[in-house]
């Protein structure tokens, strides 16, 4: 769903910064807020320009108070404004956590639908760049517990763009994580090569202007017989690598949005293939991807021919010497596809 014709090639910073750009420019209702965003354009340079070109009272600096800045955007948006609060890093969304779950994610409810909370908090999350246990988490289960919000994750500049307008747009609470370790460029898990451009690859391909990727609609990234591949983030391309390295004739799901989450398409992969493997970087304990292997067993029972495998982070802090033991990368997802397609 777009309103243009032409397209250029973007970064994934490029396409967050677009989108936040187009949703400015269209209702004045949406304002910017957070801890350098301002004149200084955010730590990975996502607001950049944006200060300049809406004035300071549309994109201003806050103090270094998650809470606060939480709080505020709620009260932005029961007063009828669009906030796009960022959360520097999300190892520090913490602090908000009660404005977001007693707050923002009731609003609706509570007040029978007179008011609501249409705020997006953006936030860099994950690892792969060395930033240690307070700079590397993937805290997205927690949110998905939380009946009112949504949770979106982007893979790639494309959906990454269409992801962030369809969340400003929507008058839920939405938490927008963005995988940091692809904001400049798809990353297969060969921590060792050089990293490959976005311009490389086709979903660096973003429309001009306006346009949306609906939430709670998953995309299938790669067509297979042999096994489904749940994954998100990252994780997608990590995982869509292996498979083509190990030659395995996987079918591999971008989920994009953890809730509302698209069942029907993962249904019907895993109907199809009759394996499942589910991959992502947070902590294994409690992690989405347990939520993820109910639904299929619930939902697919009696398709599938072996158990479903889970490659994930371990149920320790994020190691900084021992970063890529820690990451799900190309050993660890190459085992699992080995024990799945082994019969």
């Amino acid at each position: 769903m777009t309103d243009q014709g032409t397209s250029r090639r973007m970064t994934m910073i490029e396409a967050i910064n677009d989108a936040l750009d187009v949703m400015m420019e269209r209702d004045p209702a949406v304002v910017i807020m957070g801890e350098d965003v301002g004149y200084f354009g955010g730590v990975f340079r996502a607001t950049a320009g944006l200060q300049k070109k809406y004035g300071k009272t549309r994109v201003f600096d806050t103090p270094i108070s998650e809470c606060g800045i939480i709080g505020v955007a709620v009260g932005m948006g029961a007063y009828g404004l669009r906030p796009v609060p960022e959360i520097q890093f999300a190892d520090y969304i913490y602090p908000g956590l009660d404005q977001l779950v007693s707050e923002a994610a009731r609003l609706r409810y509570r007040s029978a639908g007179e008011f609501i909370a249409p705020l997006t908090v953006r936030s860099p999350f994950g690892g792969g760049i060395f930033g240690g246990q307070t700079h590397s988490q993937s805290p997205e289960a927690l949110f998905t517990h939380v009946a009112g919000l949504k949770t979106v994750i982007p893979s790639n500049p494309h959906d990454a763009k269409g992801l962030l307008i369809a969340a400003i747009e929507d008058n839920d609470p939405v938490i927008f994580f963005e995988p940091k370790r692809i904001y400049n460029g798809p990353f297969t898990g060969a921590y060792d090569k050089p990293v490959e451009p976005w311009s490389k690859h086709p979903d660096s391909e973003v429309p001009e202007g306006h346009y949306t990727v609906p939430l709670g609609k998953a995309r299938v990234v790669r067509e297979g017989e042999a096994v489904t591949v749940l994954a998100y983030g990252t994780m997608v391309h990590v995982a869509h690598a292996v498979c083509i390295d190990k030659g395995v004739d996987a079918e591999v799901i971008d989920l994009r949005t953890l809730v509302p989450l698209d069942i029907a398409t993962i249904r019907e992969s895993v109907r199809k293939t009759g394996r499942c493997m589910i991959v992502h970087e947070a902590t294994r304990t409690g992690g989405f991807g347990a939520e993820l292997s109910a639904l299929v067993q619930e939902h697919c029972f009696y398709e599938l021919e072996v158990p479903i495998e889970r490659v994930t982070g371990f149920d320790t802090p994020y190691p900084h010497s021992l970063e890529w033991a820690y990451f799900p990368g190309a050993v660890r997802i190459g085992e699992a596809l080995d024990r799945i397609c082994k019969d």
